[in-house]
């Protein structure tokens, strides 16, 4: 009998509390529409033509009932685990999926782009890797980075890490031990996609003014912007970066530490 086919799915972590913007993916995005955060996340992703599955990964705290109401709304999967073991939730989430290859996505990236993710999950298969990312180039603006997993490494992963940090991040367990162990691929942005000083995550007030701003100018309902004009919209209007110019982000200093000496592609886009 014939094997059955590969099964690519993407796992969201989401959940309610957030130190620095509790809530935020449960804001109206565009501002007043009705529609959050996670919503435009979720809706996203269904565009893509790699992905054959979306969960949401909440926690079990109450207040992430509220995650749970917005899936069941949007006829999305979800999995309660966890609060601080997200490597855990993931895996536990894959596994009961029976995934193959295991798409990582937050739902406070509300402009993540099914077409970098399919080129990303392409590139993955055909390069063998273990993990690959266009987050560890710095190339691309934060908020459009996307991580793909084969279901082995995130097996090995959840087994052997044992450091609070490893747990609580998916890939920090991998990528300490790249040389060691995993074959980690990094890709770099194509130029209409370059831009490391693009901040385009939620995690602040300011984040959140510069995403209303940005969907005020592209958002058209069901036809949802590219990244390559959510770029192009910054080269146009440079003004715009000075909204959220100040936030800090620890996330991107860990991940240049990272990011010295592993396979880097260039993808077309």
């Amino acid at each position: 009998m014939p094997g059955r086919a590969m099964k690519t799915g993407t796992i969201i972590q989401a959940r309610v509390y957030s130190a620095r913007l509790p809530g935020k993916m449960l804001m109206d995005l565009p501002y007043g529409s009705g529609i959050t955060v996670l919503q435009q996340v979720i809706r996203r992703l269904r565009k893509s033509k790699r992905l054959d599955d979306i969960i949401i990964a909440t926690t079990t705290n109450t207040e992430d009932e509220k995650i749970v109401e917005l899936c069941e709304k949007e006829n999305v999967r979800w999995f309660r685990g966890s609060v601080d073991d997200v490597l855990e939730r993931y895996y536990l989430v894959a596994r009961e999926s029976k995934l193959d290859i295991v798409v990582r996505a937050t739902g406070d990236n509300p402009c993540v782009d099914f077409e970098i993710i399919d080129s990303l999950v392409a590139e993955h298969v055909r390069s063998g890797a273990d993990f690959t990312s266009n987050g560890l180039s710095i190339t691309y603006p934060l908020g459009l980075w996307v991580e793909v997993y084969s279901f082995g490494v995130l097996e090995q992963a959840y087994r052997e890490a044992t450091d609070s940090v490893d747990r609580e991040h998916v890939s920090d367990y991998i990528l300490r031990n790249d040389s060691q162990t995993f074959k980690i691929c990094k890709v770099r942005a194509p130029e209409k996609l370059y831009g490391p000083d693009i901040r385009l995550t939620l995690d602040t007030e300011e984040d959140y003014s510069l995403l209303c701003a940005v969907f005020d100018y592209l958002y058209s309902g069901d036809a949802f912007f590219s990244a390559k004009e959510a770029v192009q919209l910054f080269r146009d209007k440079p003004w715009l970066k000075n909204i959220n110019k100040n936030v800090v982000d620890p996330v991107v200093d860990t991940l240049k530490k990272y990011s010295q000496g592993m396979c880097e592609n260039q993808i077309k886009t």
